[in-house]
Formats: structure tokens, C-alpha cells, sequence
């Protein structure tokens, strides 16, 4: 139970017990963009990785009639489900490994210590498998809800990856380790077609990336780490747009009107936002947008 917990004592016996993130710059392990060490207790490591995938991949709209459709570039819910899988079955036993997620621009590698179990069969995804390495980890995070149902996993995974046909999904065993990979296949063909649009008919906004924005977050924020994708997506349309009411903010978060005042009094007590107005002509600005580098 050692690392459910924070204590020095994980540390000291499970020093490998944790997650480095890397976003590097191009297509190979150089020079980074952003990394992040994840080494508290196991329970919340899976969700802290996942918030770092996701400020680090694209997301973009559609529109179907009225409604909005938004897409990421990567499946998430396979993401996320992989991330899982990697904490609770990952071999504590080998002593200097630690879990790798590395985003790259054509991939994003995910690193467990231990091969696969011989029992499972990642070819068969869909078959509903389940086996568990760690047995008194797996029902702990089942009874959190961090893990839904046994042998749920790999079909999610499977599912999702249907909607993706430009995603191809790939796993290893590079020595003790299991490896997942998802490479996107259709790099070279939005090249090509990119190379060939004149200047004038692409759009600036669509080639902004998530690091681009943290980079603008900078001289708002100095613990944009600790910011929910939710929150930079509020802070990134208040650079943009001298203020925001909660019926914008419903609407460019997609989420209802009590999910979205938690986000909004969330940002007000980090000190990112300042509430203006009373009653409906309530609105919140940025408190140190006066402080932003152009």
C-alpha cells in the first residue's frame, strides 16, 4: 500500500515508482519542449500524464448544422486507457525503470516497465481479455473508478481506434518493457496538400498547437503546469478577447452551466480571473493581462 501513499518511504523503496513526460521537438528522443516528472501516489498519476497529453495535441472543430463536433487529433479515450494500463500492470519489481510518454510530432510513444503478460494477446483486443499483475493495486483502483470493469480496457481501446483509421497503433518489447505507439500515418499527405495552398488560403489559427499557447500563458501564469485543459481554453480566448461571460464560456467548453461556473471559480481562486459587473452584466477579465509580452 506503500504507493497509494506520499510518504518518504515510497521514495526511498520505489524510487522508479513514477511517470516522465517529454514533449520533444521533431520525430526522435533531443531536445525537449516541455517535460514533466509525475512521482506521486500511483492513484493520481494516470490523470496527471493524461492532462500533459493533452496540452501537448491538437483539438479541432467541425461544425454539423448548429452543433459543434469536436475531434483531437489522437484517441484520447485509447490514450487515457493505455496511461491506465501501464500504472496497474507495470513491473514495480525492476529497479530502474520508470513509465515513459513521449510525444513527438508524428507519434506518441507510451513506455511500461515489464513485457506483456503471457496470457494477453494485444492482437485480440476486442476478445474482452483481462489479467492482472499487480493484485492488491488493480482492485484498488477499480473501487476509485480509476478502472471501470475487468477486460473493459483493450476493447475501448479497440473501439476508439476505429474512428481513427489515420491513427496506427503499434506495440512492442523493447527488453523488459511494453511498448504502445500511435503514429499518425497521414503526416506526409497534410504536407503535401499544405505545400501546395497558396499563402493566403491558410489559416493561421489552425497551425497554433497547445505548446504555442502555454507559451503565451507564460507571463500570465507562472503554474500553467497545474492548469486543466478546460481552464487554458478560457485563458487562451480572454488574450484573444477583452472578456468573458459564462454563456460564452458554456459554450466554448461545451459543458453545462454548473461544470462551467466550477471551472471559472477555480481560475477566480488562482488568481487568473477578476469578476466585473453585477447580476446579467456580470463578466470576467483577465487580472494580469496587463502584464502580457507581445
Amino acid at each position: 500500500m506503500i504507493l497509494l501513499s506520499d510518504d518518504d518511504l515510497k521514495q526511498k523503496l520505489f524510487p522508479y515508482s513514477k511517470i516522465e513526460c517529454a514533449r520533444f521537438k521533431g520525430m526522435t528522443p533531443g531536445n525537449f519542449i516541455d517535460q514533466k516528472t509525475i512521482d506521486g501516489p500511483v492513484t493520481l498519476q494516470a490523470e496527471q500524464a493524461y492532462q500533459f497529453l493533452l496540452r501537448h495535441i491538437s483539438q479541432g472543430s467541425s461544425y454539423e448544422g448548429v452543433y459543434r463536433k469536436d475531434r483531437w487529433e489522437y484517441p484520447i479515450i485509447a490514450l487515457r486507457e493505455v496511461i491506465r494500463n501501464a500504472i496497474i500492470h507495470r513491473d514495480y519489481a525492476l529497479t530502474g525503470k520508470d513509465i515513459k510518454i513521449a510525444v513527438f510530432d508524428d507519434k506518441i510513444e507510451i513506455t511500461s516497465p515489464g513485457n506483456l503478460l503471457p496470457t494477453v494477446d494485444f492482437s485480440q483486443m476486442e476478445s474482452g481479455q483481462s489479467d492482472i499483475r499487480n493484485k492488491v493495486l488493480a482492485p484498488v483502483f477499480k473501487k476509485l473508478g480509476i478502472i471501470e470493469q475487468w477486460g473493459n480496457g483493450l476493447k475501448l481501446i479497440s473501439d476508439e481506434l476505429k474512428e481513427y483509421p489515420e491513427i496506427k497503433f503499434q506495440w512492442t518489447q523493447p527488453g523488459m518493457s511494453f511498448r504502445a505507439t500511435f503514429l499518425r500515418t497521414n503526416d506526409k499527405e497534410e504536407e503535401e496538400t499544405e505545400s501546395k495552398k497558396p499563402d493566403s488560403a491558410v489559416d493561421n489559427s489552425t497551425l497554433r498547437t497547445i505548446a504555442d499557447d502555454r507559451d503565451r500563458l507564460r507571463p500570465i501564469t507562472t503554474d500553467y503546469d497545474r492548469l486543466d485543459v478546460e481552464e487554458e481554453k478560457i485563458l487562451i480566448y480572454l488574450l484573444d478577447n477583452d472578456k468573458i461571460t459564462r454563456k460564452i464560456a458554456v459554450g466554448l467548453l461545451d459543458y453545462g452551466e454548473t461544470k462551467t461556473k466550477e471551472i471559472i471559480n477555480g481560475l477566480l481562486n488562482k488568481h487568473l480571473l477578476e469578476r466585473k459587473g453585477k447580476g446579467r452584466g456580470t463578466h470576467y477579465v483577465l487580472k494580469n493581462k496587463g502584464a502580457e509580452k507581445i
